[in-house]
């Protein structure tokens, strides 16, 4: 009776496969790999930025009163669950970058949205040290997202944001508050133009407005197919392991 062992397989089985081990014939032509295009959900992401920054920038520049932080708190907590989404849906189309930075937004907005919500004791101290962690994280995002120039300037424009509410939320400084309430407006502002230029992008299948993308994310537009499938065996998902 015949075995499974390399030893019977005979010198088909080449003189790279271990003794003792069972035969594995290559897969590779017999591997499909399916791609599933979807709709960019940046657009979403980057409008969602805008109006949660506009609401909570009105509120570090007194246009509501104290009483008003929990109902900013419930418009700013849908934000979380939208910005969740795209993370979701960027993860799929294989952007790590632009799902990291997503779902660290929304994780951000929960974050804000609960405590402002709760009134928790000391509230603002705690998300100053929050926004101070979020300083470090986007710091360090700016070093990798530069080719995507729209996710680039937002976190540009993020850092002094955070910066600015961190130290306000720890020293109490009105001025800081008041500084980052016009940083926040000033973030809407880019996140707004990065989401328009984005949507017209999409529809017209062209650069519309610029958005100054290089190196990789370039090709990825400027590209054809064979350009896009490169090296795809090695990307999450496909290969083996993470």
């Amino acid at each position: 009776m015949s075995t499974d062992s390399a030893s019977d397989a005979g010198p088909a089985d080449g003189p790279d496969v271990a003794p003792g081990r069972r035969f594995e014939p290559d897969l590779r032509s017999m591997t499909r790999i399916n791609l599933r295009p979807i709709a960019s959900p940046m657009p979403l992401g980057f409008f969602t930025v805008a109006i949660a920054s506009v609401m909570t920038g009105c509120m570090q520049l007194g246009l509501f009163e104290a009483e008003a932080r929990s109902a900013v708190a419930l418009c700013v907590l849908p934000a979380f669950a939208l910005q969740l989404l795209v993370s979701i849906l960027a993860f799929g189309a294989r952007d790590v970058i632009a799902a990291t930075l997503m779902g660290i937004f929304a994780g951000s907005w929960l974050a804000y949205a609960l405590v402002m919500f709760s009134g928790a004791a000391d509230g603002l101290r705690v998300l100053g040290v929050f926004n101070l962690a979020l300083l470090c994280f986007g710091a360090l995002m700016t070093a990798v997202t530069r080719p995507k120039r729209a996710l680039w300037l937002v976190l540009a424009v993020s850092l002094p944001r955070w910066a600015a509410t961190g130290l306000s939320g720890l020293t109490g400084a009105e001025w800081l508050t008041r500084t980052s309430g016009v940083l926040g407006l000033l973030v809407a502002l880019v996140a707004m133009y990065a989401a328009f230029a984005l949507m017209l992008e999409d529809m017209r299948s062209e650069e519309v407005l610029p958005i100054g993308r290089s190196g990789p994310a370039h090709a990825a537009m400027e590209g054809d197919l064979a350009v896009q499938l490169r090296n795809l065996e090695r990307q999450a998902g496909v290969r083996r392991t993470l």
